[in-house]
This record gives structure tokens, sequence and C-alpha cells, in this order.
């Protein structure tokens, strides 16, 4: 059974960077495309970027292409989003998911069924 645990949250002043980890036990990551989501208080859960099992396919949400940039290294069995010119419109608590499937099409937003618990991300002054 796949388990992620996200990592690296923390609050950070505006213009400040972050980078988020996305680790995964009990299966390889080699197969299963990965999603980060957020959710800021009083708002529905966002879509921020994706990538396909063998990172040939990489999405951003508008709000965050430029900022952010996703990587994986199987190897390590974890996906990493770098966050660089963080605003206040970012805090938000970042999830990682989770889809088995075998890198395909144009898209790797997919109908992620694994999803970690959770890290809080606050930029403020």
């Amino acid at each position: 059974q796949l388990q992620l645990v996200e990592s690296g949250g923390g609050l950070v002043q505006p213009g400040g960077s972050l980078r988020l980890s996305c680790t995964a036990s009990g299966s390889s990551l080699d197969y299963f495309y990965i999603g980060w989501f957020r959710q800021a208080p009083g708002k529905e859960r966002e879509g921020v970027s994706c990538i396909s099992s063998r990172g040939g396919i990489i999405m951003y949400s508008d709000s965050v292409k430029g900022r952010f940039t996703i990587s994986r290294d199987n190897a390590k069995n974890t996906v990493y989003l770098q966050m660089n010119s963080l605003k206040p419109e970012d805090t938000a608590v970042y999830y990682c998911a989770a889809y088995a499937m075998f890198e395909y099409g144009s898209t790797c937003w997919v109908d992620f069924n694994y999803w970690g618990q959770g890290t809080p991300v606050t930029v403020s002054s």
C-alpha cells in the first residue's frame, strides 16, 4: 500500500522560497503520476502542479507558473516542489497525491487516489 508523506512546509516571508518533498513508502514511485495540491482556509482544493511517471509531462496552474518547479527523483522515491517568489496568497496546506499509470497522453492531471496528510505553508511578514 503506497503511503505519501509531505515535508518542508513552514513560515516564510513574501519573496522567499521553500522546497516541499513528497516521499513514498510501501511502493516504488516509478509508475506513479504525482500531483501537488493546496487548500487555503475557506477555499476549495486547487491543483498546483503535476508530473507524469517518467517526468515527460509536467503541468502547472496559472497561479504558480514561472515560480514553482516540480521534479522527481525516483531513486529516492521522492517528488519535489520548489517554490520561489512566494506570495501571501500561496498560504495553504499543501498535499501530494499519486496515481499508478504508465506515461501516456498529454496531461498529468489524473484521478489521484493516494493522498498524503499535507504540510502547511504560511507566507507572511
